[in-house]
């Protein structure tokens, strides 16, 4: 797994029936949410990186996600503050 934690740009929707991402623009390129293989809520990671608030959540959706229909299908992890409305591409799995 990749690590990146950067912003991206999300447009939610609907994936198989349920509230979820449907695309992303990461560096310049439009993604195409295909599938969402899991969901999850997690705290902030204190030990690594501090923050003001320790109980925050987050929402991580893992989405396997295309570019185009040249373009091979990708894991992906997707996460948002519950608080809050910016996204980040958290990793891309291997």
């Amino acid at each position: 797994m990749r690590r990146y934690d950067e912003p991206i740009a999300v447009r939610s929707g609907e994936v198989g029936g349920e509230p979820a991402p449907v695309e992303f623009l990461w560096r310049r390129r439009y993604w195409r949410v295909l599938d969402v293989e899991s969901r999850w809520r997690e705290t902030a990671d204190w030990w690594s990186r501090p923050s003001k608030d320790l109980l925050a959540e987050s929402e991580v959706f893992r989405v396997v996600a295309s570019a185009g229909r040249t373009s091979l299908p990708g894991v992906y992890e997707l996460a948002h503050p519950v608080a809050g409305e910016e996204w980040f591409l958290r990793a891309v799995v291997d």
